[in-house]
């Protein structure tokens, strides 16, 4: 394989992989509240989430805070279309499993229920 060639395929799954992934940033209104995405703890506040789920796979979100009940919330990836999915799934069928994304931002209420 020559070197271009070699370029060329890994500009080509570098491409493809990103295509893949969504980002989506994941804020509470409680800067405090600890934010656990499909039960891996993430942050507090504001965090940045990204995966290879693809079209229609559900995301759990819960909010935690010492002394408070847990609040939980989900997502699902099929918000918003992707045209770079959509492009790539014309010369690869595999892509159309990724033609949607995430909204940039999801933004949770979170108010303090005392755990008992």
């Amino acid at each position: 394989m020559s070197f271009k060639s070699a370029i060329v395929w890994v500009l080509l799954l570098s491409v493809f992989g990103t295509a893949c992934s969504s980002t989506t940033m994941i804020r509470s209104t409680d800067s405090a509240a600890k934010i656990y995405v499909d039960d891996q703890f993430l942050g507090t506040g504001s965090v940045s989430y990204s995966d290879t789920k693809i079209i229609g796979s559900s995301t759990i979100v819960k909010l935690k805070k010492e002394g408070c009940e847990t609040q939980t919330f989900s997502f699902s990836r099929n918000e918003e279309f992707d045209a770079g999915a959509c492009a790539g799934g014309v010369f690869l069928l595999f892509p159309f499993l990724w033609i949607q994304k995430y909204r940039p931002m999801h933004e949770y209420e979170y108010s303090c229920v005392k755990t008992k």
